[in-house]
């Protein structure tokens, strides 16, 4: 494969202020050079002057449906289509934030064993993609509160998008089945809240539940998240070692400092919520009060959170009710424009946190030289602007050294 030389280049490394005037030099898959210095021409260089254009990170979104279109608009939940049909729409959404510009993502709860799948087919180029951590069905207990009003569905053996377990060694069971299946993060459903019916505070399992599925998912080697939004079960899932705690809605001082402390990670998926407040105005005026308070609170807790160090994350429930896949742009102006982070935090959010999370920091994340060329090319700078990122697709989406969306116009 012959190089790909970016000369004129602003370059945004998800690490520092962006610098222009720089030449970023991609060979096979990955980068070996940025910087001002001249690069003595090899046979077969493609070389593109992108005359100011900006070369940043390729992002993560690190909460993703990818079967999800409308979830639990029919029935059974997670099953309105056929396997073969979610499939296709598991691809197609990745697709989707590929060209968005999202080069990972990371799953949160995906139908039947749809995601392996489609992760091997992208892996074995049969189909492009993005790099895909799996996800396999959401587990919790029977009756947890995302079942909570769900019919029976006529004796059918199993919800489509849940997976109910009762007791620790059920638990135990079901995380090694869906790590035998491929699942490669383990979604568990601890309470109610953040848009689904039930409680915030109770706890849909047992601590001992609770444990032993996020113990047997570390021992085979696989991460662990869960829908938290209650300020007890956040504290009991931080305190038993989960890798990510989904919305955390009660993520008061003392949260904070235990996230903080344990390095563990954080989704807030603040656009969904800010969604259902949308569509609930809509139907009844000023029944989202509630809603818009636990937004208001999530919006002066995120700052906070991000000083004491805090590791948090994109991605959102997008393909729920009033949230479609491809409106990524929005999550990205909420968190400038509603929260006030500084648009380079929150690339920093999508790029950095994100490699850290799936333990490739020598990989991704920042533009360097020996990192893997998963890299976006904008039209303007994103550290500015977080528009040129949100509110159109990249002209350009490498990974690893090729394109596999937009176009290089150049030599």
């Amino acid at each position: 494969m012959s190089r790909i030389v970016l000369t004129n280049a602003n370059v945004v490394d998800g690490m520092n202020p962006s610098v222009a005037g720089q030449t970023v030099v991609i060979d096979g898959e990955r980068i070996t050079s940025v910087g001002t210095a001249p690069i003595p021409a090899q046979d077969g260089d493609r070389v593109v002057d992108l005359a100011g254009k900006t070369v940043m990170p390729g992002m993560a979104l690190c909460h993703f449906h990818s079967t999800y279109a409308n979830v639990g608009l029919g029935l059974p939940y997670g099953c309105e289509y056929p396997p073969s049909y979610q499939a296709l729409v598991s691809h197609k959404n990745l697709m989707c934030a590929l060209t968005h510009g999202f080069t990972t993502i990371v799953g949160a709860g995906a139908t039947r064993d749809i995601e392996p799948g489609v992760k091997q087919a992208i892996e074995e180029g049969l189909l492009p993609g993005p790099r895909l951590t799996a996800s396999g069905r959401e587990l919790s207990t029977t009756g947890h509160a995302n079942e909570a009003g769900t019919p029976w569905h006529w004796n059918l053996p199993e919800l489509g998008a849940a997976r109910s377990c009762d007791g620790a060694d059920a638990f135990r069971h079901a995380v090694r089945d869906e790590v035998k299946k491929g699942v490669e993060i383990i979604k568990l459903f601890a309470t109610g809240g953040h848009g689904v019916p039930g409680s915030k505070d109770r706890m849909e399992m047992t601590r001992e539940e609770f444990a032993a599925a996020i113990d047997t998912a570390h021992s085979r080697g696989v991460l662990a998240r869960a829908h938290l939004a209650g300020k007890k079960p956040i504290m009991t899932a931080i305190e038993l070692g989960i890798d990510i705690v989904d919305h955390c809605d009660d993520m008061d001082d003392e949260v904070i400092a235990a996230l903080a402390e344990t390095g563990t990670f954080v989704v807030p998926s603040v656009v969904y919520p800010k969604a259902i407040s949308g569509l609930m105005e809509q139907f009844q005026p000023g029944s989202s009060q509630g809603i818009n308070e636990s937004l208001a609170f999530m919006y002066d807790a995120l700052p906070k959170a991000e000083a004491a160090g805090v590791r948090i994350l994109l991605g959102d429930d997008y393909g729920g009710p009033g949230l479609n896949h491809g409106e990524y742009g929005k999550e990205l102006h909420t968190y400038v424009e509603d929260v006030g982070m500084p648009p380079l935090t929150v690339i920093s959010w999508a790029t950095r946190n994100a490699a850290a999370l799936l333990d490739r920091a020598d990989d991704l994340g920042t533009v360097e030289p020996g990192k893997i060329a998963d890299l976006l090319i904008v039209e303007r700078d994103p550290s500015i602007g977080i528009g040129a990122v949100a509110d159109q697709p990249p002209i350009a989406v490498l990974k690893g050294g090729a394109i596999v969306a937009g176009e290089l116009v150049g030599a």
